[in-house]
């Protein structure tokens, strides 16, 4: 024991250090994947069936990256969106693949926002009054006797690059009842937690892009739709889709590293015509549902065709869960006509959003609105992400919280990250 008392702490340190590695080789885990409980918790909650038992085979991994499982706007189920610290928590949970939404400050440097104007719900804008000033609409407290909730707008465009790293990131959510700044800016839904929000680090484009070389993984910018008119300064719309690919080249990453995406075509298009180096892994999300009259399982609707999308050079399609799933007559989930249309034509796709719709128990909202009839507990999330995997074929699925992704994929020995 004497002996012991003298060891120096590097020595101690070092012996540690030594031992962890031989876990870790003999467990074949990446030391720095960490899933948590979670995906046990949505298994626990499954109906008895052989996806259940195969999952439950799993609870000791090996755990692996994948890209599998892309982070959707990090892990934003728990961490402020887009921030250092939800980049971090993803990759920690497995993602391969991590997003930085991509928008625009008024002196026309690129930043990770997910919308544009969405400072006055994701930030702490509203609690600084020289920058609150310079909101696009200042904030209205809610009136009870009108019947009028309290809003804002707050723009990356309001401000100048160096005001945005000012501000701290919370998490995303508005208390539109309120009637002080101060209390609408405690919106969090109930179902996700503050206990991370205390301090988000907001980040550029370029620092995303450093931290996830950093990381160790790959990257799917995208490019938020301005909600400004165009030009803005004399930027116009495609130099504004050119400028975010420049970054990835000026910080010299491969072009294979990287998954551009847009919901505007034509953004998707230049790419694919003007980048030919990024052109096979340029992603057109899909968001023709908003459109009157679009019906996943009535190809008439779908304009363009699949077919168009291929001929103008489309070769990866990225359309919300829901769309890519149906309900057959024995109440089974499988793809949808949208679906199967798709993987003929020979375009890849892409889900979203996993773990973005709370609690299951009653249909799943918006995720699950074409599958809501089978749709009544956590679990059948699992389910839900088998389907798209083995029967869609889907190549990775957007998660809120990639650790449930990242579980079921390496338990079903699916590809890891290169």
């Amino acid at each position: 024991m004497k002996h012991l008392t003298l060891m120096t702490s590097s020595v101690i340190l070092a012996l540690l250090s030594a031992c962890v590695d031989d876990v870790e080789v003999a467990k074949g885990e990446a030391p720095d994947i960490q899933l948590g409980t979670r995906a046990d918790y949505l298994i626990n909650d499954m109906a008895q069936s052989d996806l259940k038992t195969k999952l439950e085979s799993c609870t000791d991994g090996p755990f692996y990256r994948t890209d599998f499982s892309i982070a959707h706007r990090g892990a934003p189920m728990q961490y402020p969106e887009h921030t250092k610290e939800s980049y971090i928590a993803a990759a920690r949970m497995g993602a391969g693949i991590v997003e930085c939404d991509v928008t625009f400050t008024n002196d026309k440097e690129l930043v990770c926002r997910h919308s544009q104007c969405d400072l006055h719900t994701t930030t702490n804008i509203l609690a600084i009054d020289e920058l609150a000033a310079k909101c696009t609409v200042p904030f209205t407290p809610a009136n009870a006797a009108s019947g009028t909730p309290a809003s804002a707008k707050c723009c990356t465009s309001d401000i100048s690059l160096s005001e945005f790293l000012t501000l701290e990131a919370k998490m995303d959510g508005a208390n539109t009842q309120a009637t002080t700044a101060d209390k609408y800016m405690q919106g969090t839904p109930n179902w996700r937690t503050d206990l991370y929000a205390t301090n988000g680090t907001l980040m550029t484009h370029k620092q995303s892009i450093e931290l996830f070389k950093s990381l160790g993984v790959k990257m799917t910018p995208e490019l938020k739709s301005p909600q400004v008119n165009m030009p803005f300064k004399g930027m116009t719309q495609q130099q504004y889709a050119q400028k975010m690919l420049d970054e990835y080249t000026q910080l010299d990453v491969p072009s294979n590293d990287v998954y551009p995406q847009s919901f505007n075509l034509d953004d998707v298009k230049y790419w694919i015509n003007n980048n030919p180096d990024f052109a096979n892994q340029s992603v057109y999300l899909d968001g023709r549902d908003s459109e009157a009259g679009f019906d996943p399982s009535n190809p008439a609707t779908w304009q363009p065709s699949m077919q168009e999308l291929v001929a103008d050079g489309v070769k990866i399609l990225a359309p919300p869960i829901w769309m890519m799933l149906t309900i057959d007559n024995e109440s089974n989930i499988v793809p949808s006509q949208y679906a199967i249309d798709a993987k003929a034509a020979g375009l890849e796709l892409i889900a979203w959003s996993l773990e973005r719709s709370g609690p299951l128990n009653e249909g799943g909202g918006y995720y699950y609105q074409s599958i809501a009839d089978v749709i009544d507990n956590d679990g059948d999330m699992m389910t839900v992400v088998d389907v798209l995997a083995q029967d869609v074929g889907v190549m990775g699925i957007f998660s809120d919280w990639p650790a449930t992704v990242s579980y079921y994929a390496s338990c079903n020995k699916m590809p890891a990250s290169i």
